[in-house]
This record gives C-alpha cells, sequence and structure tokens, in this order.
C-alpha cells in the first residue's frame, strides 16, 4: 500500500527549482535592468510536458490548452485579469477542467534553463509562438527602466488599475533559480505566507477573531483584520497556508500591520 501512495505522488508532483523574486528597498542600481508587471494569478511551469504549480502539483488544464506548447520548459502565470485571484485559483486548481479554462491566460515571463541572458531567452519562446501561435499564451511584456522616477511611475501607474505590483530584473544574468538580488518585486506593501497553527473564535458571536500564523522561519504572530464577514464566519483551517499583506518588520520579525489576502491552494 505504501509503495501504491508513493507511485502515485511521484506521478502527480514532483519537486522543481523556480526562480524566486526579493524585495526591492530602493536603494538598487536597477538602471538598464527590465520592468514588468506583476500578475496575481497562479504560477504555471511547464516541463515540456506537463503545466505544474510552484510546489511541483500537477496542473489539469484542459488538453486544448496545453496544445502545442513547446518541448522546452517555460515559466509564466495562470492569469485571467486584475484583483481576480480567488475566480483563476478555482478555475486552475480544479482536478476536473471545466469551461472557465477559456477565460485562462498563460502568460511567459521566463524561459527555465535556456541558453544566454534574459531577453535571448525570451526570444526562444517568441519564436515558437511565432511559428506556433496560441491566442492564450502571451509574452509578458519588458520595459527597460530609465530611472527610479521611471519605475516608481510604472509601479504607480500598475497600483491605479488595481494591480498587484512590479517584477524588476537584470537582464544580462544567465538563468537561475532560488533568491537572488538580480530578479525583485516592487510592491506598495509586501505580502507573505504563513501556516495557521491555531485559530481563536469569539464566544459571544463565534466568528473568527483571528488566526496563530507560523512563517517559514519559526515567527509566530497573530493576524486579525483583513477578513470579510463570509471569511469570518468561514475561516481557514488549521494547516492552511495563507497570504497577506505587511508593512515591514518589527524589532521581533514579526510583520507590521499584517492584513489577510486569501487562502493558497497551490
Amino acid at each position: 500500500m505504501r509503495f501504491i501512495i508513493l507511485f502515485f505522488l511521484y506521478i502527480y508532483s514532483f519537486s522543481i527549482e523556480i526562480q524566486k523574486p526579493k524585495v526591492y528597498y530602493g536603494d538598487e542600481n536597477i538602471t538598464a535592468w527590465l520592468m514588468s508587471e506583476k500578475l496575481d494569478g497562479i504560477r504555471g511551469y511547464w516541463d515540456g510536458e506537463k503545466l505544474h504549480t510552484r510546489r511541483g502539483n500537477k496542473i489539469f488544464a484542459p488538453n486544448w490548452f496545453l496544445e502545442n506548447l513547446p518541448p522546452f520548459e517555460l515559466d509564466g502565470e495562470l492569469w485571467t485579469k486584475r484583483s481576480d485571484f480567488e475566480t483563476i485559483q478555482n478555475i486552475v486548481m480544479d482536478k476536473t477542467p471545466s469551461k472557465d479554462w477559456q477565460k485562462i491566460t498563460y502568460n511567459i515571463f521566463e524561459v527555465p534553463n535556456a541558453k544566454g541572458n534574459f531577453l535571448k531567452r525570451l526570444n526562444k519562446a517568441k519564436n515558437w509562438f511565432e511559428k506556433y501561435p496560441i491566442n492564450h499564451v502571451k509574452i509578458v511584456n519588458q520595459i527597460k527602466i530609465n530611472n527610479k522616477k521611471h519605475l516608481d511611475d510604472f509601479l504607480n501607474e500598475i497600483i491605479h488599475k488595481k494591480g498587484e505590483g512590479v517584477i524588476i530584473k537584470n537582464p544580462e544574468k544567465s538563468y537561475h533559480t532560488g533568491r537572488s538580488p538580480h530578479v525583485l518585486k516592487v510592491k506598495k506593501a509586501q505580502d507573505m505566507e504563513g501556516k495557521v497553527i491555531a485559530i481563536t473564535i469569539s464566544k459571544k458571536t463565534t466568528i473568527l477573531k483571528s488566526l496563530r500564523v507560523k512563517l517559514e522561519n519559526g515567527v509566530i504572530f497573530n493576524l486579525g483584520t483583513g477578513f470579510t464577514k463570509e471569511q469570518r464566519k468561514k475561516p481557514p483551517k488549521v494547516g492552511e497556508i495563507i497570504t497577506f499583506k505587511y508593512f515591514g518588520l518589527t524589532k521581533k520579525g514579526k510583520p507590521r500591520f499584517a492584513s489577510f489576502l486569501h487562502i493558497r491552494k497551490d
């Protein structure tokens, strides 16, 4: 029985190393870097045969969605529109793909393990899709940064349109995985993930008061804001991973002014 379970897990998930952005603090030299909108969707890693989440779980996309994708790796965001994360997550994480996949676009921002600098890697994908065009696949537009004001103006434009933020990247670096100072996320507020380890319910109203959240580095704090009335009636469960926004850290490493955003299922 144990062998069967392990075999099942092997088929439907695998371990992948992906590129992850660090936080932009404003004092980095980013002139001549490239910037693009940070799309708030579900990350989709194409291994040349199958589509996976950032944690390596298989995404059950319909066959027509995957048709004509290249035999090489792609990294991108499965997305519909701004401020639509819950809808995107429900569509993409459903193991029985629905007709709502027609709303999803695959937005390519990297070609993992391809040779050359960033633009040469992206050109590999562009050349493929010029030959085999797919309506729901897009290459994320990259803009050369003139100076810090240029970046600030672009960020403000994205925020005004209710977008999440901006990704900036050193275009001269070869492909790498993990976090590095060469790929940065730029936001008005930062975001982070944590694991729910306890729930506090009001004895009078029987609705959520706060969550006890544990960060990856072991720091534990209480999260009590950002929830809708419905979310307080039906809060995240112990063991689930949530995303919250915050504004810097305290001396003890706890997020300042943390506010709940959503549950992560990917």
